[in-house]
C-alpha cells in the first residue's frame, strides 16, 4: 500500500479523525497546542505500528518486550514497523545521526554485511571467487622473476597481546610474521599493547617466483588460505614501492586481480577506521588550513608577524595565549627557517610556494631543536 489510512481516531484530543498519509514521503503534522498532533503521531500511528510488530513475535520474545495498549481508533491499514525518536536537544557530535540515535544503524550494518554484493571499484564488475590454481596462475603472471612474501592475515584490526598465537606459529614451524606492517622473526616477537588494535600476518613462505616452482607456490597458498580462512596477501618488496595484493577464495575481481576481505559490519561503520572515509575520518567534515586566515597580510615578512598564529610577542601582545606561547613557537619558527634557508625579512607573498607550504603544512618529519624533537 502507498498510504497509511487512519479511520476514526479518538485518542486524547482527537475527535473521530480520519486521515490518509502517503508513504515514502516526509509528512509534517502541525497545529495549535492541544490540537492532537502528538496524539495522532505517537499515541495512535506509532503505538499501533509498534503493537502489531511486537505481536508478530513469538510468545517467548514478547515476554521481554513492553506491549503497548491498543489505541482508540476504529481502523488503521498500511502500517509498517514504526520507530519513534525522543524529543531532545540535538547532539553537536557529528557522529550522532538519526540512525545512531534510533539504533537502527547497527541493524543496517549487519544487513549490508550479510546480503550486500560487492563490485570492483576500478572496473565495476561483480566481485567473484578465486581458486587456489587461479591465484597461483595470476601470481606467476604478475610477479615472475620477483621475490614474494606469502602472508596469511590471521588478525586484522583487533586488540590483544596474541602471545599464544605467536607461540602456535613457532610450534607449527614458521619463522616470520608481519606485525602492523613490519616483518619480524618469531624468535624476537614484540610486546603488543593489550588494548591497541593490531594486524598480524603469518609469513607462510618467501621465495623467488619461477614457473618451475608452481607446486611450491600452490602448497604455500593452500597453507595461507587455511590459516586465514580463505584470505591471502602477496607482498612484493623488490621495487621502490612495495606491492601488496589481496586474494580471497570468496571475494575478488577477476578482471583487475584485486581481492577483498569478507564483508563485515565494521566496514559500514564511520566510527571504525575500516569503514570511515579516509579523508574526513568519518566525521563528514575536514579541517584544513586557510592561508588567508593564517596570513592575513602577505605584504609583511615573517619577522614582522605575518603568520598570525605564531606572531612575535615583541610586536604583538593582544592575546593571552600569544603572550605565553608565541615566544616558544617563534623560536621554533626561526630554527625551521634557518635550516630550510627561508628568508624571514622577505614579504610572505614573495617567498617561493614550496617554502610557504612548508611553513603552513610541515614536512611530515622532525628536526632536532635544543635536544628535543620538534615536529616540522
Amino acid at each position: 500500500m502507498k498510504t497509511i489510512k487512519v479511520i476514526g481516531a479518538k485518542g486524547h484530543n482527537l475527535k473521530n479523525i480520519t486521515v490518509e498519509i502517503p508513504k515514502g514521503k516526509m509528512t509534517v503534522v502541525t497545529g495549535l497546542s492541544g490540537s492532537g498532533k502528538s496524539s495522532l503521531a505517537f499515541d495512535t500511528i506509532y503505538a499501533e505500528g509498534q503493537r502489531r510488530y511486537v505481536e508478530s513475535m513469538s510468545a517467548y520474545a514478547r515476554q521481554f518486550l513492553e506491549l503497548m495498549e491498543k489505541p482508540d481508533v476504529e481502523h488503521i491499514e498500511g502500517l509498517s514497523p514504526a520507530i519513534s525518536i525522543e524529543q531532545r536537544n540535538p547532539s553537536k557530535n557529528p557522529r550522532s545521526t538519526v540512525a545512531t540515535v534510533t539504533e537502527i544503524y547497527d541493524y543496517l550494518r549487519l544487513l549490508f554485511a550479510r546480503v550486500g554484493h560487492r563490485y570492483c571499484p576500478q572496473c565495476g564488475r561483480p566481485v567473484e571467487t578465486w581458486s587456489v590454481q587461479g591465484i597461483a596462475q595470476d601470481i606467476l603472471k604478475k610477479f615472475t622473476d620477483k621475490t614474494l612474501y606469502i602472508l596469511a592475515p590471521v588478525v586484522r584490526g583487533r586488540a590483544g597481546t596474541y602471545e599464544e598465537l605467536f607461540a602456535k606459529f613457532k610450534k607449527d614451524g614458521y619463522v616470520k610474521a608481519r606485525v602492523n606492517g613490519e616483518v619480524i622473526t618469531l624468535d624476537h616477537v614484540p610486546s603488543l599493547e593489550r588494548y591497541k588494535k593490531h594486524t598480524i600476518e603469518l609469513v607462510v613462505d618467501e621465495f623467488y617466483v619461477d614457473e618451475f616452482d608452481r607446486e611450491r607456490l600452490v602448497e604455500s597458498l593452500e597453507s595461507a588460505l587455511k590459516y586465514a580462512k580463505g584470505l591471502v596477501h602477496i607482498l612484493e618488496t623488490s621495487g621502490k614501492n612495495p606491492v601488496d595484493f589481496t586474494y580471497s577464495e570468496s571475494n575478488a575481481c577477476a578482471q583487475c586481480g584485486i581481492g577483498f576481505s569478507e564483508l563485515e559490519p565494521r566496514l559500514f561503520s564511520f566510527n571504525s577506521p575500516y569503514g570511515a572515509c579516509p579523508d574526513c575520518n568519518g566525521l563528514g567534515v575536514k579541517i584544513e588550513v586557510d592561508e588567508a586566515l593564517v596570513v592575513p597580510d602577505p605584504n609583511l615578512a615573517i619577522n614582522q608577524g605575518t603568520i598570525e598564529a605564531w606572531d612575535n610577542p615583541v610586536t604583538t601582545r593582544t592575546h593571552r595565549w600569544k603572550t605565553s606561547w608565541s615566544g616558544y613557537y617563534y623560536d621554533i619558527l626561526k630554527q625551521v627557517c634557518r635550516q630550510n634557508k627561508i628568508k624571514m625579512n622577505v614579504p610572505w607573498k614573495q617567498l617561493p610556494k614550496a617554502q610557504r607550504d612548508l611553513l603552513l603544512y610541515g614536512t611530515g618529519g622532525a628536526r632536532q631543536y635544543r635536544g628535543s624533537d620538534v615536529a616540522v
